[in-house]
């Protein structure tokens, strides 16, 4: 099943768009809303890798130098 945004749905309905071209429409955007969340999340988790990485190079790096 296919999601839509009700409230682009209705506002293009409300402008004069024909149903199946405002539920298109409604359709393409909330696939793209989708997308956008899960690179979002992608960088999330990146983010934390990049972090985790930082650290673990900082503390091996004051390692080898205490010596």
């Amino acid at each position: 099943m296919t999601t839509m945004i009700a409230e682009l749905y209705d506002a293009l309905v409300a402008a004069g768009a024909p149903e199946d071209k405002a539920r298109k429409a409604a359709e393409t955007a909330a696939s793209h809303e989708s997308r956008f969340a899960k690179i979002e999340t992608e960088l999330a988790v990146m983010k934390w890798m990049i972090g985790f990485n930082l650290a673990a190079s900082v503390a091996i790096l004051m390692l080898l130098l205490r010596h």
